[in-house]
Parts: structure tokens; C-alpha cells; sequence
């Protein structure tokens, strides 16, 4: 094979075996690895890797050695023996003790999440969420089935505070919010029970779960509950204008479609959606991180500041 025919499959061997790499890393957090090498007082080896967590010696090492590769361990040899510990990466973000851990998040991405996935095929044949086949749920009951026990539940709930421990700070320093003397962050059943009273509501990854027509409802809802001069600030990934990019975004677009009603959306879609439901001033920031923001405010539309604009087109 020629140079380029070399890269062209070395691609291809990547992208087919990119399930694997999660699986190693969702096990190693299934199974408590990177707890254990955290509390360890010095580095282990897989034996006693093994011995803590109730696992193969043989596949515990296969596991380990899978892991200083994909750089979530570092292994120090020792006359011969491997001694593995924590990388900067896990003790950031796989440990549980971390106040900026994605140990819950991960951990749901496996138990719900990977499960829908196998079905992508047949969400995009049929343009809809794979919880019947993966769970037995309805599609219709959307979160039945992260809330099928309440183990589940809190799994979840757990995940979204991991996110928003890395995320939150960026997304909520956007834009100037100190006019907004009372803030709520939605969740509970918005589409039925009372609006609590407050100058801004958030709706945090909570549109891009939703069709149009109930998006439209809901900010309908949050408009009218809206004081003059309040707004919503909506928190979400932002697919490029033309929609063919960021892939993290085109990625939790096809999530929604095998999980939800929903999909991601660029600015001018979230403007567009915004504007129909009577807010007068739509502004959007891109953040550094993988959430971005867009204010939207109750009044006669004002300029927003120039820094703060990304293009809607």
C-alpha cells in the first residue's frame, strides 16, 4: 500500500476500534482502578490490582498495560515488575474523590447511553430513540429509562453535576448576570408545573432533548413567566452554521436522535427559536469549553456587546 493508503487505513483501524477504548476506560471506572490506585500509598501491581478488586490476574494486567498506552496510568518498572499508578488525567478527572471527577458521567455513558448506541442503525432508519429496543421503555417515556431504578437516577443526576463541575463556571461567566437578582435553574416537569418566580431562568442541555414544536412550547411558557427585563440563558453544544461541525456536537446530535426526541443546533437555530417565542434580544458566546451560552431578554431588542457576538449565519 502506498504512504496514503497507509494513513487511509491506519484512520479506518482507528474509527472501528474507537468502542473499544471507551470500554477500557468505562471498566477501569466500573471496576474502581483509578479509586484504588488513588488511595494506594505507593504504585501496584496488577496482582495486587487484582487482589483489591476481585478480578483476573491475567485480565487485570491486560487491562492496566491497555491503559498506560491510552496515557489514563503510568507504569514504573521494577526488576522486571510493573508498577502502575495515576496519571495527571485520572486523578483529575476518573477518581471519585476529584472535585472535578467524570467518574458518574462515564459510568452512565456505559450503563445507558453505549446500550442505545448499538442501535444507531436503526434510529436513523426510523428517525427515533432506541430505549425500546435497548430498555423495553417506550420512546416516548423519555427519561424512564435513566430513571428505571433509583440507583439509575441518581447515577445520572450525579453525572450532570460532574459536567457542570468542569463546564459550569464557563458557561455562567459568559455573559454579565448580575442584573438578575433571582436565578432558576429549571428541571422537574417545565411543561406542566408552575414556573417558579425569578428574573432568569436557565435551561441547561435541556432544548437539545426536545423537538422543535415542544421547544417552542416551553419557551413560550418561560417567556410568559419571564418579568420585563428578564431573560433565559440557554446552555448548550453548538453545531457549526452550516451544521457539519464541531464532531463532539455532530456526535451528541446523533445521541439525541438514539436517546431523545432532539437534536443540537446552531445559533441561528437557537435565535430562531428565541425570537418566535418573543425575547427581543438573542445574543450568543462561544466558551473555551464544550457548552456554550445564549441570553436571550424580555424588552425592545438592544445591541449586544460586539465580543460577545458569534455570527447566525
Amino acid at each position: 500500500m502506498s504512504s496514503l493508503e497507509d494513513q487511509a487505513f491506519g484512520l479506518l483501524n482507528t474509527y472501528s476500534n474507537g468502542f473499544m477504548v471507551s470500554q477500557v476506560l468505562f471498566a477501569a471506572c466500573d471496576l474502581g482502578v483509578f479509586d484504588l490506585l488513588a488511595e494506594a500509598r505507593e504504585p501496584l501491581d496488577s496482582a495486587a490490582v487484582a487482589a483489591h478488586l476481585g478480578a483476573s490476574c491475567h485480565g487485570m494486567e491486560l487491562l492496566l498495560d491497555a491503559c498506560v498506552t491510552l496515557k489514563l496510568l503510568r507504569v514504573d518498572t521494577r526488576r522486571g515488575k510493573a508498577f502502575y499508578g495515576n496519571t495527571e488525567l485520572s486523578s483529575t478527572y476518573l477518581t471519585t474523590a476529584s472535585p472535578t471527577t467524570q467518574r458518574n458521567m462515564l459510568l452512565y455513558l456505559a450503563r445507558t447511553t453505549y446500550h442505545c448506541w448499538a442501535h444507531l442503525a436503526e434510529a436513523v432508519r426510523e428517525g427515533r430513540s432506541q430505549y425500546l429496543k435497548a430498555f423495553g421503555v417506550p420512546s416516548e417515556e423519555l427519561f424512564t429509562a435513566i430513571y428505571r431504578s433509583e440507583d439509575e437516577r441518581l447515577q445520572f443526576m450525579r453525572g450532570l453535576q460532574d459536567v457542570w463541575g468542569v463546564n459550569g463556571r464557563s458557561v455562567l461567566s459568559a455573559f454579565d448576570l448580575s442584573s438578575f437578582p433571582v436565578i432558576c435553574d429549571l428541571g422537574g416537569d417545565f411543561f406542566k408545573d408552575p414556573l417558579p418566580e425569578a428574573d432568569l431562568y436557565i435551561l441547561a442541555r435541556i432544548l437539545h432533548d426536545w423537538t422543535d414544536e415542544k421547544c417552542a412550547h416551553l419557551l413560550e411558557r418561560v417567556y410568559r413567566a419571564c418579568k420585563p427585563g428578564g431573560g433565559v440563558l440557554v446552555v448548550e453544544g453548538l453545531l457549526d452554521a452550516d451544521g457539519r461541525g464541531p464532531l463532539t456536537a455532530q456526535l451528541w446530535s446523533l445521541n439525541m436522535l438514539v436517546q431523545t426526541e432532539g437534536r443540537e443546533r446552531t445559533p441561528a437555530q437557537y435565535c430562531e427559536l428565541l425570537a418566535a417565542a418573543g425575547f427581543g434580544t438573542v445574543c450568543c458566546r462561544r466558551t473555551r469549553g464544550l457548552y456554550h451560552a445564549v441570553l436571550a431578554t424580555r424588552g425592545p431588542p438592544t445591541p449586544c456587546s460586539p465580543r460577545s457576538l458569534v455570527p447566525f449565519n
